[in-house]
Order: C-alpha cells, then sequence, then structure tokens
C-alpha cells in the first residue's frame, strides 16, 4: 500500500476540490444555495442576461445601489442591441 506525504495528499486534495468552494474577491456568491455561475450556466443565459442576475444577486452584499445602476445599464445597453 502506497501512502501519499502530506504535502501530495494536499496538492491531490486542492485538484480535486471544486471551483463552487473557492470566490476570489469576497464571499458574496459562496453563502447562496444556487451560485448565479451554475443558474446561468444550466439555463443557457447569454451573457448579457447573465451579467443582470450577478449584478442584482450580489448587490445587497457587495456594491449596494451601484449594483443596482449597472444591472439597469446592462438591461439598456441589450434592449438597445436587440432593438436594432
Amino acid at each position: 500500500e502506497e501512502r501519499l506525504s502530506g504535502h501530495a495528499l494536499g496538492r491531490v486534495q486542492a485538484l480535486m476540490s471544486s471551483a463552487k468552494d473557492k470566490q476570489i474577491g469576497g464571499g458574496h456568491y459562496k453563502k447562496l444555495k444556487i451560485q448565479p455561475a451554475e443558474y446561468v450556466h444550466a439555463n443557457n443565459i447569454p451573457y448579457l442576461e447573465g451579467s443582470v442576475i450577478y449584478y442584482v444577486t450580489r448587490g445587497r452584499d457587495k456594491g449596494g445601489i451601484e449594483d443596482l445602476k449597472k444591472s439597469i445599464h446592462t438591461l439598456q445597453l441589450l434592449i438597445e442591441l436587440e432593438s436594432k
């Protein structure tokens, strides 16, 4: 029976951990039951619509009113692009 050293075991565990378990720049998505990335991907939601979901979801915990303004701006952009 071959055993991994502590260092090697740590590296294997790091490789096996889910990207959903990590978040760069805060924890505003990790606490959610379903992360926006999972929802957007599972429903094949396009980029701009997905961005709105991200901004609205994280707004209370990260950017507040600024994130709500970003979501409105993104929707305005989407409306302009879809109207052409």
